[in-house]
């Protein structure tokens, strides 16, 4: 595994136990509204997560787990990434990422890590800061 491709992996789970911490709270306030466990098992920490994954790419191209880990995100351009980068990103890492790693493993890394499929079809890029 390359060099980046492990901070990403960090990175990952790092934001992953921010975004537990605050599934737990949402849930708790959550549950005198909505009674169905499909909803607090998949709804809830797919829109806490994106939710806050979005905030942060937002505001500085990192999030807490990128930060602590020494990557950023940027556009092929060099510039932040957009809204819409982001969500595309979030949606292919999520949704079909899996199916690309499944079908390609030894090229699923690309050339040093910085650019995932995820990255390949949002146009966007990790470099280390």
């Amino acid at each position: 595994m390359k060099a980046i491709t492990k901070k990403r992996t960090k990175a990952y789970f790092i934001d992953l136990a921010i975004s537990t911490a605050v599934t737990i709270g949402v849930e708790q306030l959550m549950r005198k509204k909505i009674k169905s466990e499909a909803v607090h098992a998949l709804v809830t920490p797919t829109v806490v997560m994106w939710g806050l994954e979005y905030a942060q790419l937002r505001r500085c191209g990192q999030t807490i787990g990128y930060k602590q880990t020494g990557l950023k995100i940027e556009g092929t351009d060099g510039q932040a990434p957009t809204p819409n980068q982001i969500i595309k990103r979030m949606a292919y890492r999520d949704c079909l990422s899996t199916f690309k790693y499944l079908g390609d493993r030894k090229g699923f890394e690309g050339k040093d890590g910085s650019v995932l499929p995820q990255d390949t079809y949002a146009e966007t890029v990790v470099k280390e800061v």
